[in-house]
This record gives C-alpha cells, sequence and structure tokens, in this order.
C-alpha cells in the first residue's frame, strides 16, 4: 500500500482520515502548515498527498506549490466541499467531501497509488 500525506485545518478530521485510510493498508502521515508538509515530504517522500475539503482556497494553493516543490512524484487529490468549487485544477484527482461512503476516499487514493 501507499505512504499517504493528509494535510487539512481541522484535526479531528484528519484522524479520522487517517483511520480510514490505515484500515485500508495505507501508512499515512499527517501535517498542517507548509513547515510540516515540506517535513514530511523531504523525510518520508509519500506517494499520494490529500488536501483536505476545510482548507481556504489560497492555503490550498500554497499546499500545492510546496507539495510540487518538495514531493514531486507525489499524486495529489484536492478534497472539496458539496457546495465549493475545485481549486486545484493541476491536481491528480478530486473528491467532494463529505460523502456516504468513506470507501470513496480509499478508492480515489488506492487509484492514485497504483499509478
Amino acid at each position: 500500500m501507499a505512504l499517504v500525506l493528509c494535510t487539512g485545518t481541522d484535526d479531528a478530521v484528519m484522524e479520522t482520515r487517517k483511520l480510514i485510510l490505515e484500515r485500508a493498508g495505507h501508512t499515512v502521515l499527517l501535517a498542517s502548515d507548509d513547515r510540516n508538509i515540506e517535513k514530511a515530504c523531504t523525510e518520508h517522500d509519500p506517494s499520494v498527498v490529500v488536501i483536505g475539503q476545510n482548507t481556504s482556497p489560497a492555503v490550498k494553493l500554497r499546499h500545492f506549490q510546496t507539495i510540487q516543490q518538495h514531493c514531486k512524484a507525489a499524486k495529489i487529490l484536492e478534497l472539496h466541499r458539496p457546495f465549493s468549487e475545485r481549486t486545484l485544477d493541476r491536481a491528480h484527482a478530486w473528491l467532494v467531501m463529505p460523502n456516504d461512503s468513506p470507501e470513496k476516499l480509499v478508492d480515489v487514493v488506492n487509484d492514485l497509488a497504483e499509478k
């Protein structure tokens, strides 16, 4: 399975996302700011990065740039809320969250990890 970096601004949501992905067999790192994202990328080289739905568009863009600079090979999944547009046109995948099935997150992460 993959090494996944989950970013976001809500600790409870990130922990829940971590549990869902770990139950599916992934190893998950959490980071909520640019410094920790850069550190996770440099020290661990995740293959998939999930950018959380509660993150503002400006911060999503900044995190995206940090990820592209320090995790060049990582596939990026942008989560976004049902009532908001996606922010990252150059992400590798997008998923509306929350949704009725946690398995959808696992499926998208699995697909990205296999590419």
